[in-house]
């Protein structure tokens, strides 16, 4: 055996044998750290991702890693890299590898002693770090707990269990791995990131972490957003002259991406009026009108979600969409997401048939001017988020800007052999075609230049006339 080759097998960061602990799965314990009520004072916390060596601004917070894996991979692969860059902080909770319900249960195993090791390797260096706890379904109980001294500090995120979007929370699944977490450590306290999703069941000393004080977005002072929020949403165009390089991407400002719970976060639920038509009893046919007074029928399938609807409307694009046309719904993401037209020769289309002894359900009257105002604001994109991922996912736009009018039409094919782009161009009766821009993706399309202005720029306060999700 060669030197270099007896090195490699022995070295700990292969073996991760430095930190044993009891029980079967000898996950390293993190020892209990101890700190003064005072520390807990209006306690903000910093990602890691935004820590800088040197930087001695945000000393005084907590790093966390409720950020995605990748973000912090390196901590596992080289943990000494970044000891110097940590230890001027009050604290660090440990590495939240995530634990989705989705995942294997071997992944969830060696995430919690991921978890465990960087913890165990930062107070071994003489850093106070707190555990973060994440847990699955109950069968994880036996190992997610391990490596946690009775009466530790521990920090938990409700953020992705928490009602957002159009997601349901997932209470139940979260109270049961909390209450263990209680019953089986008796936590000191327990930092809660996420002030606003504190659960009325919570019980503990609750240390409740305010995350939007907590994020990027308010660095720059304590309580004043970043000066460079403005120009990264893209709510204002980069002054001239100014060095500033944006690259853009879906980024979402709640970055925050705790690893528990569903990957597909809870049960969809309706946001807006007009999304209720994607729920019924099996086998009814849901008949409702867009802002235009445009008809679509919305089939409910077996198990109470829409798997197909018919569009009455050509989109202003006779040349890409029928009418009628139909859609059919995927629901494996967890949401409604309307797949490419299915277009139909005038009078070919198969007649849209309710089963199982289910009702039609009809709205015959159009909608009154009431019902257009609600649906125009409850059709408005509240940020470019919501647009970009609306349009990732087979939303059909129309939308008007300085008397001008455009339509959006994702998942369409240029050719029959090209790949599935998304569609943006003018309302023009004469020439539809001489206004076509095709793109790859949202970014692509929010670039393009509507009445004199870049998209991007002005999607916020565009009249949004019809989404189809």
């Amino acid at each position: 055996m060669t030197e270099e080759n007896y090195q490699y097998r022995t070295s700990p960061l292969f073996l991760r044998n430095e930190f044993p602990g009891p029980g079967k799965w000898k996950i390293p314990v993190i020892p209990k750290s101890s700190f003064s009520e005072d520390e807990f004072f209006d306690l903000r916390l910093i990602g890691f991702d935004r820590t800088k060596k040197g930087e001695a601004r945000h000393w005084e917070r907590i790093v966390h890693f409720f950020l995605y894996d990748y973000k912090f991979e390196r901590i596992w692969k080289n943990p000494e890299q970044d000891l110097e860059r940590l230890k001027p902080y009050r604290a660090i909770l440990s590495p939240d590898f995530s634990m989705y319900l989705e995942m294997s249960p071997i992944i969830q195993l060696y995430n919690v002693f991921r978890n465990r090791w960087c913890g165990a390797y930062y107070a071994d260096k003489g850093l106070r770090v707190i555990p973060t706890v994440s847990w699955g379904d109950e069968s994880t109980f036996d190992f997610c707990f391990e490596g946690i001294p009775k009466g530790s500090t521990v920090a938990v995120s409700t953020y992705m269990v928490t009602a957002h979007g159009n997601h349901a929370d997932q209470k139940e699944f979260f109270m049961k791995g909390y209450n263990e977490l209680l019953r089986r450590v008796e936590p000191e306290r327990i930092l809660c990131y996420n002030k606003d999703g504190i659960f009325p069941e919570m019980e503990g000393n609750i240390i409740s972490i305010d995350y939007d004080r907590s994020s990027w977005m308010y660095q720059d002072k304590p309580d004043t957003p970043s000066k460079y929020l403005p120009y990264i949403c893209g709510e204002l165009p980069s002054p001239e002259d100014s060095g500033l390089i944006i690259k853009r991407g879906y980024v979402l400002l709640d970055h925050i991406e705790l690893g528990m719970g569903s990957a597909y976060g809870g049960a969809w639920r309706p946001k807006k009026k007009a999304d209720e038509r994607f729920l019924g009893k099996p086998g009814e046919v849901k008949t409702t009108y867009t802002q235009k007074g445009e008809k679509r029928e919305t089939h409910i399938g077996p198990d109470g979600r829409a798997d197909r609807e018919r569009h009455h409307s050509d989109h202003h694009q006779p040349d890409k969409h029928s009418n009628p046309h139909d859609h059919e719904i995927d629901w494996s993401k967890g949401f409604p997401d309307p797949q490419s037209p299915i277009n139909y020769e005038d009078g070919e289309e198969p007649t849209f048939m309710n089963y199982q002894g289910g009702k039609f359900m009809s709205v015959d009257k159009m909608p009154s001017d009431e019902e257009r105002c609600r649906m125009i604001e409850e059709n408005r994109f509240e940020t470019i988020s919501d647009f970009k991922w609306c349009v990732a996912h087979g939303g059909e736009v129309e939308f008007g800007w300085k008397d001008h009018i455009f339509v959006i039409c994702p998942k369409l094919r240029r050719t029959p052999d090209s790949p599935i782009q998304m569609l943006i161009s003018e309302v023009c009766i004469d020439d539809p075609v001489s206004t076509e821009f095709w793109g790859d993706t949202a970014d692509d399309i929010l670039e393009y230049i509507v009445a004199g202005d870049r998209l991007r720029d002005v999607i916020t306060q565009v009249t949004v006339y019809d989404r189809t999700i």
